[in-house]
């Protein structure tokens, strides 16, 4: 028990509460990343990762990695359905100034 403690803790922050954030380092930059529900929905979430402008290929793997984990915690499983995501070319993704702001489904 204290080994998945400590692995849990090892990889952001976990919760029940339908939110899971985590740190994430790629191409040498860190971004803080966020996956939360949207509305009553469980499966289907909201990433939100910012400094997303240091590194868009970067935020966007910070960003899979963030809904992946999302979905294991709720679901047990990895597989997303992305409505707007990491294999989007760089030009169509949606950013909140330099958030980026990923949209998925979680699949059971």
């Amino acid at each position: 028990m204290l080994s998945l403690t400590v692995a849990v803790a090892g990889c952001g922050s976990f919760s029940l509460t339908g939110k899971s954030r985590s740190d994430t380092t790629y191409e040498g930059v860190r971004f803080k990343s966020r996956a939360h529900r949207v509305e009553d929905d469980r499966s289907h979430f909201r990433v939100e990762v910012r400094r997303a402008t240091q590194s868009l290929d970067g935020a966007k793997a910070s960003g899979h990695h963030a809904g992946t984990r999302y979905c294991i915690e709720q679901y047990g499983s990895s597989k997303i359905d992305w409505i707007s995501g990491p294999y989007q070319e760089n030009e169509s993704l949606i950013l909140d100034g330099d958030t980026l702001v990923m949209e998925g489904i979680c699949i059971v």
